[in-house]
């Protein structure tokens, strides 16, 4: 009597288990059938007839690969997406060099007001973005105004204002700051100052965090539509939000071709997220920010 108790609590606690397990897979299944969804029949539309995409249809019964060919025509985005890729390529590379410069600073060198200064920087992150339009595109206007080069429809107004990143300043200061003492005493010792220490040890320590920035930006970048409507007044520097908006627009009623448009416009975040996925969640788990 007593040697079948502990095997019916063996068996009910595998049971409960597997109940467990089966309902947090489900759940998960759930969730990726839901986030799937939209991107599923985005495609499937721009791969159908005008009559199909109009008639509601799931499945296209003929694949209309044309329909890129189209979009890509009629919308211009040859030029869009030129434009995007420089502003990205800019927008990035100012935004790593001023991060990981404050980032190391905020993690490894010691001043007065270091805690408070970061402190300040990090209340910066509850303020909502919309909220900084208006003073950014004030300053933005006036520096036009008063300094040789022009920001207004012009690519220092699309680029500048996002190379300082709170979170990307957090993210790498978090990583900076688990990089033992030791190895910052040994450089010393070999006559290293806090540029070469950051060089040649640092950096080569955080590929990790430094490409989760980057793919963020790279995202954030890519799919920027508001503040590039106001700032600019002329294709000659929109990006590809901003003609992927104008060409919905003037589609009308050809679903299939603003579905393909979409696609077009996703594609490259989808090949860096990718190629990346990895170093991006061993960053997240790496730099203490776990949900």
């Amino acid at each position: 009597m007593s040697s079948s108790q502990p095997r019916r609590a063996s068996r009910r606690y595998r049971i409960q288990r597997w109940v467990l397990r089966a309902l947090v897979y489900g759940v998960l299944i759930i969730g990726a059938i839901i986030a799937l969804l939209p991107f599923m029949w985005m495609v499937s539309v721009s791969l159908m007839s005008l009559g199909e995409a109009i008639a509601g249809k799931l499945i296209p019964s003929q694949l209309h690969w044309e329909n890129y060919v189209i979009a890509w025509r009629e919308g211009n985005f040859s030029e869009y997406f030129f434009n995007t890729v420089q502003i990205t390529l800019i927008t990035l590379a100012g935004e790593l060099t001023f991060s990981i410069l404050a980032a190391y600073a905020f993690a490894r060198m010691r001043f007065p007001g270091r805690d408070l200064l970061f402190g300040i920087l990090l209340s910066t992150m509850m303020v909502p973005a919309m909220v900084l339009v208006i003073p950014n595109f004030l300053t933005v206007t006036w520096l036009g105004r008063v300094g040789p080069i022009k920001w207004v429809n012009n690519w220092p107004a699309l680029t500048i204002p996002f190379m300082g990143s709170v979170f990307s300043i957090f993210l790498l200061r978090q990583f900076f700051a688990q990089i033992p003492d030791d190895l910052f005493d040994a450089a010393q010792i070999d006559g290293a100052n806090h540029l070469q220490f950051l060089w040649y040890v640092v950096l080569p320590l955080s590929k990790a965090p430094i490409l989760v920035i980057t793919v963020l930006s790279f995202i954030g970048s890519w799919n920027a539509l508001a503040w590039p409507l106001l700032v600019t007044n002329s294709p000659e520097w929109r990006p590809i939000a901003v003609g992927l908006y104008q060409f919905v627009d003037e589609a009308g009623a050809e679903m299939n071709l603003q579905m393909a448009g979409a696609v077009i416009a996703v594609i490259p975040i989808l090949i860096l997220y990718f190629l990346t996925q990895k170093q991006f969640t061993e960053s997240i788990a790496r730099s203490g920010l776990k949900g």
